[in-house]
């Protein structure tokens, strides 16, 4: 059915109206483009940290396949609104690999300036930190990228179309921005790049995230919100576990006369993401 732009509106004036299933959790919003849209995909990190807070954050995905920094701001406002309900316990952002391809003649297309990519993530960092006093923020850093393996990685003159050398640019302006701003933020360039294989085991196209690279992105992320100083802590194993209290309904235990909480075990037993 097509909404009006008036409508539109006026459920902005009336505020969202809240619909979910069970006990309110804390909500952990990704926002970004492809490198989000697809987080779920083939062990991504997005699935990591499904699984890990399973039971304890909601991970809602907000990821646009395609995006800049210019198409996120336009949509900024209706993805986070001010005046909704609830508001998110964090904001993973990623904008950055698309806004540092080659301009192209006719001005369309994903790049953006580099100095109006500053802005731009200037502003959505402003607005997240205006949604309220628990929001935390985690900016990601644009990855690198394999030139070799990326199909058609060139204009009609021979041009690289997407450099590794620009998404350094890019990710440099974005960690600097975020110092300047005291924001979370994350080097996935250089954390992807220690590893000496990176470009054969890490991308599946020279630029998405295969399982070995999106592992180091979890990783990145986990020991950022292990460290962070804030109240209440966001790492996983600090957070309180949703229906965690013993019950004789769970499973009986070795002794045949207690049963046995699972609901804090590993899964796997080996599990080990510290």
């Amino acid at each position: 059915m097509y909404i009006t732009e008036r409508e539109r509106e006026r459920g902005r004036e009336q505020g969202p109206k809240r619909k979910m299933v069970g006990p309110k959790r804390p909500q952990f919003v990704l926002f970004g483009s492809s490198i989000v849209q697809h987080s779920f995909y083939d062990q991504g990190w997005a699935a990591i940290l499904s699984h890990l807070y399973a039971r304890k954050a909601d991970i809602i995905l907000r990821g646009y396949a395609g995006w800049n920094s210019r198409r996120a701001l336009q949509v900024l406002d209706d993805i986070f609104p001010k005046n909704a309900s609830e508001q998110p316990s964090l904001v993973i952002v990623y904008f950055g690999g698309n806004d540092s391809v080659l301009a192209h003649p006719s001005g369309l297309g994903q790049h953006v300036p580099l100095q109006e990519y500053i802005q731009n993530m200037t502003k959505i960092a402003i607005h997240l930190k205006s949604l309220s006093k628990k929001t935390r923020i985690i900016f990601l850093g644009a990855p690198p990228v394999n030139e070799a393996q990326i199909l058609g990685n060139s204009d009609l003159l021979g041009q690289p179309l997407r450099t590794n050398e620009s998404c350094r640019i890019y990710s440099e302006a974005c960690l600097e921005l975020c110092r300047e701003m005291n924001l979370k933020a994350i080097d996935i360039w250089s954390a992807i790049q220690k590893r000496k294989d990176w470009r054969d085991v890490c991308f599946n196209d020279g630029i998405h995230l295969t399982a070995e690279g999106s592992e180091i992105v979890a990783r990145e992320i986990l020991k950022v919100l292990k460290e962070a100083e804030w109240e209440p802590s966001l790492h996983w194993k600090s957070m309180p576990i949703e229906f965690g209290e013993d019950s004789p309904y769970d499973p009986v235990a070795a002794d045949g006369k207690t049963t046995k909480n699972v609901s804090r075990e590993p899964f796997p037993e080996n599990l080990d993401w510290d």
